[in-house]
């Protein structure tokens, strides 16, 4: 074995440092087995007391990807046009016209959105100057300055926000708890996230939506709120669509009707009998049930007694209650400054288990925006034990916030988080050093990601999900079974036909395959690589390709044999004549995975990783171990080889 020590060595080494690295793994597989025998309490209870522990292990197992371990494929859309729309200082209805033509024309021929713009506007108007609706003295942007610029200055704030959000998004992953998940960005406004193992679907959906614009927002008075409705109410039954209009009246609608009059005829200042009529299903239900106009058909306005509760909505009904009050003969019926946004948990149920939403009346202008946050937490009510969110101001956020308070001591401040009302708890007192609450949350999980959304900041524009995609977990173990069957298959076959027709060398040759297969998997889990679907197929790939090498030098040994050349010098002549194929056949194999991984994403990056590591795991064994094994069984062990 002399001249051998450093490939035995080497052998040695790379077998030792794959065993090390695999470990965990088979730990993370023996602890799976045992999870999976006991009860869900004694899982709690087990997960509890090894959290750590269980976490460190899968933390240093190998990855399966998403097609393997189930979960979801995301891929979000960052609204530039609504980016575009903010960064405009000055806008009319040109602008909107533009921009939304551009949007379209962005859409049908898949370029920037920036450039669109760009473009449309100066067919419109080639002597018009954009910088009439942008200007940012930082950015140099001024009524001087001309299209190109402000193209550039778009150009850059639209790729800041998308870099911005990627980022954004990658934190707020990284707190809801996810293991290597894959986030990467797709064409010019597109982000795609995957995350393995998830299995609250919609979780996930409300953490990359949320935009994190938090306000604090004053309410109108309850009594313009309730005009506006009994105008509303009004309006519908002399205008209302005959389709929808159905003018005979309930006898339980009279009855509530009457019943709410009579309660704010008797005694206006007493407002409980009131808020206790409101709040019962009874004024919901006969009206939903029997809508006399097209307003009523669609909500059920509350335009009796002092609240700040527009109507109530039906969950399915959102959609189109939000077109209907979008119209501008109904938005002269509301105060220029008061706005509409849903509760953001639903105050009842129907009997046909339809959720019920309260739309409220809030402040068009915000009083303090979320940019004023600096620390978030987790808290529970000392009296109810309800989950809730602790916030802190910074200086400047506890002085406005201080006089905010101040002024409205005895009226409700709405607090509004992406367009959805939390909670609009009654001002007791001026409230100073910046400390507030987000109230009314349903569950811890519900107040741990807004807590999640706030510390990881707001996004710089709206986001959307395009494309959604889920993996049931059963249906990765499927896939995972398969993928393993195939690799089990294909090396039992290869083996047997190793065996069959090279006898001996055969043999050698197998031991290599098995090593192969060590290296491959062990080197994947050094780098933290993710093992998919496409992964395995690389390895399958790679299983016939590894013994290709040793096939070519088999066939070189024949031949030297052939012309009567020692077993030994035959061996040392295969092994030099048909190095040099080998190299070349597996160099361009590889150059290919280089080219798969550097163009491609997801799975085409799993099946290039796999076959980049496999070539060169099969070269070594193919020439570095199989001519250890046979150097010992011939010069050592003084053994006859056979070559078939």
């Amino acid at each position: 074995m002399q001249g051998n020590g450093l490939k035995i060595g080497a052998t040695v080494a790379l077998l030792l440092l794959s065993g090390w690295y695999l470990f965990p793994t088979f730990q993370n597989l023996s602890l799976t087995r045992q999870l999976n025998s006991m009860t869900p309490d004694e899982q709690a209870d087990y997960r509890a007391e090894n959290l750590q522990q269980i976490r460190s292990v899968q933390e240093r197992s190998m990855k399966l990807g998403l097609d393997l371990q189930g979960g979801m494929h995301v891929t979000l859309e960052v609204r530039v046009d609504a980016l575009i729309r903010e960064l405009a200082t000055d806008r009319d209805a040109a602008f909107d016209s533009v921009l939304a033509a551009a949007s379209a024309r962005a859409d049908d021929e898949d370029i920037a959105l920036v450039n669109a713009f760009v473009s449309e506007f100066e067919t419109r108007d080639a002597d018009a100057r954009l910088s009439r609706y942008f200007r940012d003295d930082d950015a140099s942007i001024t009524r001087r300055s001309t299209n190109q610029e402000v193209s550039t200055y778009l150009d850059q704030e639209a790729t800041e926000a998308i870099d911005r959000a990627i980022e954004i998004i990658r934190q707020r992953i990284d707190r809801f708890g996810v293991t290597e998940p894959s986030i990467q960005r797709q064409g010019t406004s597109r982000i795609v996230v995957e995350l393995p193992g998830i299995d609250d679907e919609e979780r996930v959906r409300r953490l990359l939506r949320g935009t994190a614009r938090l306000e604090f927002r004053l309410m109108p008075e309850p009594q313009d709120v309730a005009r506006s409705a009994q105008d509303l109410v009004a309006y519908f039954e002399d205008t209302g669509d005959p389709s929808t209009t159905d003018t005979t009246a309930t006898p339980e609608g009279d009855a509530t009707e009457a019943a709410v009059a009579d309660a704010t005829e008797a005694d206006a200042s007493d407002t409980s009998a009131v808020e206790d009529l409101l709040a019962t299903d009874d004024l919901l239900a006969p009206e939903l049930e029997a809508p006399t106009n097209q307003l009523l058909a669609l909500m059920q306005p509350l335009p009796y007694g002092p609240s700040v509760v527009f109507g109530q909505v039906l969950e399915s009904d959102t959609a189109a209650v939000n077109e209907l009050l979008a119209r501008a003969d109904v938005r002269q019926f509301f105060p220029r400054d008061m706005d509409l946004a849903y509760d953001a948990n639903p105050v009842g149920v129907t009997e046909s288990g339809a959720e019920v939403y309260d739309l409220i009346a809030v402040n068009t202008e915000a009083e303090l925006v979320g940019d004023a946050i600096v620390d978030a937490s987790v808290e529970f009510d000392q009296a109810t034990n309800q989950p809730r969110v602790a916030m802190a101001m910074d200086s400047e956020g506890a002085r406005t916030w201080a006089r905010v308070t101040g002024a409205n001591v005895g009226k409700s401040i709405a607090i509004v988080l992406d367009g959805v009302v939390y909670s609009y708890p009654r001002v007791e007192g001026r409230i100073v050093g910046g400390n507030s609450t987000i109230t009314g949350l349903e569950s811890r999980e519900e107040a741990s990601d807004i807590v999640t959304i706030l510390k990881s900041g707001a996004l710089p524009a709206p986001v959307e999900i395009v494309e959604e995609r889920t993996v049931g977990p059963s249906l990765g173990a499927a896939s995972t079974r398969a993928g393993f069957l195939s690799i089990v298959a294909g090396l039992v076959l290869v083996a047997l036909f190793m065996i069959f027709y090279y006898r001996t060398a055969g043999i050698v040759a197998d031991i290599a395959l098995l090593l192969n297969i060590v290296f491959i998997l062990g080197v994947l889990a050094a780098f933290q690589a993710t093992l998919t679907l496409p992964g395995i197929a690389g390895i399958v790939l790679t299983i016939g390709m590894a013994v290709d090498a040793n096939v070519l030098i088999f066939e070189r040994i024949r031949e030297e044999m052939s012309t009567g050349k020692t077993l030994k010098a035959a061996v040392e002549a295969g092994y030099g004549k048909a190095l040099s194929a080998i190299v070349d056949a597996n160099i361009t194999t590889f150059f290919v995975g280089i080219i798969l991984f550097s163009f491609g994403v997801g799975p085409i990056q799993g099946f290039a990783v796999t076959l980049m590591t496999g070539i060169l795991c099969s070269l070594f064994t193919a020439i570095i171990v199989t001519r250890v094994i046979f150097d010992y069984m011939i010069i050592e062990r003084r053994m006859t080889v056979s070559y078939g």
